[in-house]
C-alpha cells in the first residue's frame, strides 16, 4: 500500500521519545512459556520451538541488535479454583502481571519486542505493560477469535478466549472482580483497535463487537475487499487521527490450518500465507511497530514432525516480515555490480 497526502505527512513526523526508541534499532525476544489460558498442554513449548525454527538467525539478518531475553519463569498455584466460570484465574493474573512489567522494562529500554507464546491469554499482560510505556498505543489482533469474551459470556471459562475484554474501558462495567488481577485496569478505547482474520465469533462477542462499533474484518470481508483494501482501512483508521505506536497481537490460528496445523483452536477457512505477510508487510512499512506477539504454537498438538515445523517456521516467517523482511530479499546494501577485469589469465581453456 502506497501512503500519500495527509496520512503519509503523518506517518512522517516523530513519536514521543520513548515509543519512538521502542522501534528504532533494538529487537528484544521475550518467551512466555505458559499454557493455564487454556486446558489443551504444550502451548508453553511454543517459545522454544519458534527459536528452533531459527528466529534468532533470521532476525539478526536484519538491520537490527537482537537480543533474547530468554524465558520468563512462572509459577503454578497448587490450588486455583474457578471462579464465576473462569479457569485458573490467580495462576493466569499473576503470569500476566510478570509479564506486564517485563514488557514495560524492554520498551522502556529503546526494544522493539518480539514476545513468544504461549497462549493469547498473555496479551492482557504484553498490551498493558505496552500500555503503560505508550498509553496511546492501538491493537491490531490478528485471529480468528474475537477473544473479547467476559466472564458471563465465555462458553469455556478460558481465560484465552477473554483477553481484549480485560483490556476495553467500555467493558469496565461488565468485568467482575476476578482473583488474580486486581493490578489490572482497563486502558484501550474501542476504536483504538482492529480485528484482522475472524471467522469463529462466540454470540456475546458479536454482541460487544456491534454494540462498540469496533472495526474488523472477517475472512469473508477479506474475500470481498480484498487484503489490500483490508490494511488500508485498517491503518487509516487507526492512524489518521494520530500517529501512535502499534501493538501487533498475532494468533497462529489465524492462518488456515493446512498451513498451521499445531495449534489448539483451528478453525478451517483462514488467512493464506500471502494474506497474512502481506499484512505484516504493512504494518511494518507504517515505521510504528513497537511491540508484537507471536501465541498458540503447540507442538504437543501437531499431528507429525512436519506439522509442527511448518507451524514454527510460518510463526518465524510472520516476526522476520513484521520486522522488515521482504519477500523479494533481505540484501546487504552494495556500491555497484564488480566489473568483469581485462585480464587473460579469464580467456584461458
Amino acid at each position: 500500500m502506497a501512503l500519500r497526502g495527509p496520512l503519509f505527512r503523518l506517518l512522517r513526523t516523530k513519536l514521543s521519545h520513548t515509543c519512538q526508541q521502542s522501534r528504532a534499532q533494538s529487537v528484544a525476544v521475550l518467551g512466555a512459556p505458559f499454557s493455564r489460558g487454556q486446558k489443551r498442554r504444550g502451548v508453553e513449548h511454543g517459545p522454544k520451538v519458534i527459536r528452533d525454527a531459527g528466529l534468532m538467525d533470521r532476525l539478526s539478518g536484519l538491520d537490527y541488535s537482537v537480543h533474547d531475553f530468554g524465558d520468563l519463569n512462572f509459577h503454578h498455584l497448587e490450588t486455583d479454583e474457578p471462579y464465576m466460570n473462569v479457569n485458573f484465574p490467580r495462576t493466569v493474573g499473576a503470569a500476566n502481571k510478570m509479564l506486564s512489567g517485563a514488557t514495560r522494562r524492554a520498551i522502556g529500554a529503546g526494544h522493539t519486542l518480539v514476545m513468544l507464546g504461549g497462549d493469547h491469554s498473555l496479551a492482557i499482560g504484553s498490551v498493558g505493560g505496552h500500555a503503560e510505556q505508550c498509553p496511546d498505543l492501538c491493537l491490531i489482533w490478528v485471529d480468528a477469535h474475537a477473544d473479547v469474551n467476559t466472564p458471563m459470556t465465555s462458553p469455556s471459562g478460558n481465560l484465552h478466549g477473554q483477553p481484549v475484554a480485560f483490556m476495553l474501558k467500555e467493558l469496565q462495567d461488565k468485568m467482575p472482580d476476578i482473583p488474580g488481577f486486581s493490578w489490572m485496569k482497563p486502558f484501550l478505547s474501542s476504536r483504538d483497535l482492529v480485528y484482522i482474520g475472524l471467522r469463529d465469533v462466540d454470540p456475546g462477542e458479536h454482541h460487544t463487537l456491534k454494540n462498540l462499533g469496533i472495526q474488523y474484518f472477517t475472512m469473508r470481508d477479506i474475500d470481498r475487499l480484498g487484503i489490500q483494501r483490508v490494511m488500508e482501512v485498517t491503518l487509516d483508521h487507526l492512524l489518521a487521527r494520530k500517529q501512535r505506536p502499534i501493538h501487533l497481537s498475532f494468533d497462529i490460528d489465524a492462518f488456515d490450518p493446512s498451513l498451521a496445523p499445531a495449534t489448539g483452536t483451528p478453525v478451517n477457512g483462514g488467512l493464506t500465507y500471502r494474506e497474512g505477510i502481506y499484512i505484516t508487510e504493512e504494518i511494518h512499512n507504517t515505521g510504528l511497530l513497537s511491540a508484537m506477539d507471536l501465541v498458540e504454537v503447540n507442538p504437543v498438538l501437531g499431528a507429525s514432525r512436519e506439522a509442527v515445523e511448518a507451524t514454527a517456521s510460518l510463526a518465524v516467517d510472520v516476526i522476520a516480515s513484521s520486522l522488515g523482511q521482504t519477500r523479494e530479499g533481505t540484501h546487504v546494501p552494495i556500491d555497484e555490480i564488480p566489473s568483469v577485469k581485462d585480464d587473460t589469465e579469464q580467456l584461458r581453456i
